[in-house]
C-alpha cells in the first residue's frame, strides 16, 4: 500500500438523545475519491456514543484496508478535543470507548484529527442516518 495520507470522515447521529443511533464512516484517498464507506446500526444510544463508534467503525475499515497514514475529521468538537487532548473524558461510558479508540490510533503510522463543521461531513452523516433509517 502507498503511503500517501487518507482522510476518514465519521459521524454518529441519533434521534433523540438518547435515540435511535447510527454510525457513519467514510474514507477518501488524496484527491476526493471515495474509496470506503461504512455504516452500523447502534441501537439505542447517546449522541456522545454514536460520535465514537463511528470514528471507532472508520478506523477499523482504515485498517482493514491497510490505510496507515490518516487524517481523520468529525463534526464533533468534543470528541476531537477528548481524543487531542484539551478536554478530559468524563463519563464512564465513553472512557471505555475512548480506550479502544486509543489502541486503534497507535496502529497507524500517522493520524491527525480534525474538527470540522457538519457542512463539511455530509457524507458521513448521511451515512449515518442511512444506517438507522434502513434498519427500521
Amino acid at each position: 500500500m502507498e503511503k500517501q495520507n487518507y482522510r476518514l470522515y465519521s459521524d454518529g447521529a441519533c434521534r433523540g438523545n438518547p435515540g435511535e443511533g447510527g454510525a457513519g464512516a467514510v474514507i477518501t484517498d488524496g484527491a476526493g475519491n471515495v474509496i470506503w464507506e461504512g455504516k452500523e446500526y447502534l441501537g439505542h444510544c447517546t449522541n456522545n456514543i454514536a460520535e465514537y463508534k463511528a470514528l471507532i467503525l472508520g478506523l477499523r475499515g482504515a485498517l482493514a484496508e491497510g490505510y496507515k497514514k490518516l487524517d481523520v475529521y468529525m463534526d464533533s468538537e468534543l470528541l476531537a478535543r477528548q481524543i487531542n487532548g484539551s478536554y478530559r473524558v468524563k463519563n464512564e461510558n465513553l472512557k471505555v470507548l475512548m480506550q479502544d479508540v486509543r489502541s486503534l490510533l497507535s496502529s497507524f503510522d500517522s493520524v491527525e484529527v480534525k474538527h470540522v463543521l457538519r457542512c463539511h461531513n455530509a457524507q458521513a452523516d448521511r451515512l449515518a442516518n442511512l444506517a438507522i433509517d434502513t434498519h427500521k
